[in-house]
């Protein structure tokens, strides 16, 4: 994920990706192997003692740094709209714990201002209460649900902790992402959640209105955006500052319209359920975003709807018949 490739050579920039494992940070790690890079992913018990793997993690990374320079990206994270104050809140705990193992083990790398930090944020959780869209960085954050304050708090942890630590940062928010590795016990990502209703040949549960506008970027052109936006940050932005930017295909989409494009790659119609949901509450209807934050980096080529869903689609069934899950398909 850095300019010159792997970790822990002289001249190359160490990476450490957490939530390497999920739909975004699994992104991130295949796109810097691809590139002849390696990245430290640690494996962590999210259910049990987080901080001491994250310990052992940032110790083992400590090492690969030797004073030179690095990269953290915190895309880890199990909250959604409707959790609970409480887990949100010990996510943020544990976000705060990591900032502090890393001031504390990479002193000298900190001193020296050679670090960048990014931290995975969500257009939707910030922006959900917000008026006038297409938001902006500018536009002032207003969420609507527990989840959201949670986003808007870790990106105040992180600005600060950059601060401090003389860090360069960087806070993605996030429009809705998909892609081949998500998680599919998540009550959330409606593609590929159409997807596995394609696969299994279930009903998937339709819990927004009709007319709801989304921007749906795929998880590789995301994470190749995040690389490109890190390098600028690293290349002219000062110690300790923090750069905002809104990641999005800026290709704005109802949900009905999701829906039929999803049909038209599917070839099939596919079983909705129309249901309204409590959670629903903490999502706005329009969601469109324009990001005024270094616009030059969102002028790139980008999957089409119809190729990533496809993508989608087939790694959904290829997880589900390792599972052992034999799916009907049309």
């Amino acid at each position: 994920m850095g300019r010159s490739g792997g970790a822990g050579a002289d001249g190359m920039t160490a990476t450490l990706v957490v939530g390497g494992g999920g739909l975004l940070g699994g992104a991130l790690v295949r796109l810097q192997r691809a590139g002849g890079g390696q990245a430290l992913v640690p494996v962590v018990d999210w259910g049990g003692a987080p901080e001491a793997d994250l310990a052992a993690a940032v110790d083992r990374f400590a090492m690969l740094v030797a004073g030179g320079p690095w990269r953290v990206v915190w895309c880890a994270g199990s909250g959604v709209t409707g959790s609970g104050e409480g887990a949100l809140t010990q996510e943020n705990g544990v976000l705060s714990s990591f900032l502090q193992m890393l001031r504390t083990r990479l002193g000298p790398s900190l001193a020296a201002q050679r670090g960048s930090f990014f931290l995975a944020s969500s257009v939707g959780g910030v922006y959900g209460g917000a008026e006038a869209p297409p938001y902006t960085e500018a536009t002032v954050p207003r969420p609507l649900s527990g989840y959201g304050v949670a986003k808007v708090r870790a990106e105040s942890l992180v600005t600060a902790w950059c601060a401090r630590s003389g860090v360069r940062g960087l806070i993605g928010r996030i429009t809705n992402l998909y892609g081949p590795g998500q998680n599919l016990a998540k009550p959330q990502g409606l593609v590929s959640h159409l997807c596995r209703a394609h696969v299994t040949g279930a009903p998937v549960g339709i819990y927004v209105p009709l007319d709801t506008i989304r921007d749906y970027v795929f998880a590789p052109d995301c994470a190749r955006l995040i690389v490109d936006a890190l390098t600028r940050v690293e290349d002219v932005v000062s110690p300790g500052e923090v750069v905002v930017k809104i990641l999005a295909s800026h290709r704005p989409l109802s949900v009905a319209a999701l829906i039929k494009e999803s049909q038209r790659v599917f070839r099939r119609p596919l079983r909705l359920l129309y249901a309204p949901s409590v959670s629903s509450a903490g999502q706005a209807r329009d969601l469109r975003v324009a990001s005024a934050v270094w616009p030059d980096l969102d002028r790139r080529p980008l999957e089409t709807l119809a190729a990533g869903i496809a993508t989608t689609a087939d790694d959904v069934e290829s997880r589900m018949r390792r599972g052992g899950f034999s799916p009907r398909r049309v």
